[in-house]
């Protein structure tokens, strides 16, 4: 592939496939309807407008379509935005596939998968080994595939793998600083806080919510399946309770999605491990799109800040 989307500058010019996201009609003040396209690609996203769209531009172009598009990267509101000046669907004779224009995890999944499986032998506690063991057989393929988000973190093929792994490697680290904490419990809510999103969101290639993640959302999901597995287990005990609530607390405040606050050590530091990966990972990716001395678009995830690269990381 030629330079990726989200590798473009403001004023640079476009010329070549791109995977539509998302695909939405308005209609401007003129009384004319348009299309709001999101446009993808392995480098990243942006957002563009087909002013004067027919009801054929509505059918033509629809989320998963391929398209050859060509146009200029301008700025809207602080974000770039792509200057449609040419769009048409692709043709089999492109050579082009769906998979081309999905961003990866920079890990392959054998190698998430290694992670996952030494964590679950580091365990002691029998009672949530089975369980997290019991988890990862039932949702191995879709977890070492499914993002972690629709968007803003890890919102890429095997992204929810990558995000539970790079948190295990923070959480042995932080026990090594803090052994008072218990590991088997910590990791256990690493392996699981997420995994709801298999039921949340509805695949990898132009992610959205299902039914059940709009009306119920992860958390809720992920902490009546632990008392079912445990169930099914027949495993009692206060550790079923207590991973529960690390589930429940793991975002921290109500606000935030978390219907209660982290009420257990383990629960505090599970939510700040999960904090620190995600914007990491937001920081991480923004900050490759830009050169030294540069700052990154706005992300409103992270207050709506624009973070800066200091000249001197070129050195």
């Amino acid at each position: 592939m030629k330079k990726g989307i989200g590798n473009c500058s403001v004023g640079d010019a476009f010329d070549n496939f791109l995977l539509i996201k998302g695909s939405s009609r308005g209609v401007a003040s003129n009384g004319k309807p348009f299309l709001t396209l999101i446009f993808r690609d392995a480098t990243g996203e942006i957002e563009a407008k087909l002013w004067d769209a027919t009801k054929e531009d509505e059918e033509l172009f629809v989320p998963e379509q391929i398209v050859k598009v060509s146009g200029e990267v301008n700025q809207f509101r602080g974000k770039p935005q792509l200057k449609i000046f040419s769009v048409r669907p692709s043709q089999p004779t492109d050579g082009v596939q769906v998979s081309d224009f999905v961003e990866k995890a920079p890990v392959e999944k054998e190698a998430l998968m290694e992670k996952l499986t030494e964590a679950i032998f580091e365990m002691k506690n029998s009672s949530l080994q089975r369980i997290v063991r019991a988890f990862i057989k039932k949702y191995q393929e879709a977890l070492l595939t499914y993002p972690a988000a629709a968007k803003n973190h890890h919102e890429y093929v095997s992204g929810l793998a990558h995000h539970i792994v790079s948190m295990l490697a923070l959480a042995k680290e932080l026990h090594h600083l803090y052994p008072q904490t218990n590991k088997d419990l910590l990791y256990a809510g690493v392996i699981l806080h997420d995994l709801g999103k298999i039921k949340e969101l509805s695949g990898v290639v132009t992610t959205s919510y299902s039914l059940e993640g709009k009306l119920m959302g992860h958390i809720p999901i992920m902490v009546e399946e632990i008392g079912d597995m445990a169930k099914a287990l027949q495993i009692e005990g206060e550790e079923v309770l207590i991973l529960q609530h690390l589930i429940l607390s793991h975002h921290g405040k109500a606000e935030w999605g978390s219907p209660k606050p982290p009420l257990i050590r383990e629960a505090e530091l599970l939510h700040l491990i999960d904090l620190i990966d995600a914007r990491m990972n937001m920081l991480n990716r923004s900050l490759e799109k830009v050169k030294p001395g540069e700052f990154t678009e706005r992300m409103f995830a992270l207050d709506n800040r624009s973070f800066y690269k200091p000249l001197f990381e070129e050195q």
